[in-house]
């Protein structure tokens, strides 16, 4: 019997009006860094403040993967456990950052960060997560 598959989640954040190319530049690189395939990925995940964004939408879509919005008590419970502190992401969110808090979160309980995030130009950022069954 072969070990059971670790679920790993891709949390995002972007600046408003992210192209979609931006997100999927963001996640891309995420992987790149991880040493992990496309293919390992379940899902998304962002606040729900940041899921009406249409480039993260389209960039579910074309990944075929579902886009989780997460509730801010949920991104604040993880936030904690963040690896990078960003005045940006402070500022604008009150998160050390969206997509690291948003990884974890959406991961689940015991979820662990592979790194920090990652940022594709200016305008999307992702951190990856992901929970041992």
């Amino acid at each position: 019997m072969g070990l059971a598959q670790a679920m790993m989640v891709a949390g995002l954040g972007c600046r408003r009006g992210a192209a979609a190319e931006d997100v999927l530049a963001a996640i891309a690189a995420a992987l790149a860094v991880a040493g992990r395939e496309r293919a390992a990925l379940a899902a998304l995940a962002t606040s729900v403040a940041k899921a009406g964004e249409a480039g993260l939408r389209e960039a579910a879509a074309t990944l075929g993967l579902e886009l989780r919005a997460l509730p801010e008590a949920a991104l604040h419970a993880a936030a904690p456990r963040c690896l990078t502190r960003s005045a940006r992401a402070l500022d604008a969110t009150g998160l050390p950052s969206l997509a690291e808090a948003a990884a974890l979160a959406g991961a689940g309980e015991g979820a662990r960060l592979l790194g920090p995030r990652v940022a594709a130009g200016r305008a999307a950022t992702c951190a990856l997560a992901e929970a041992r069954p």
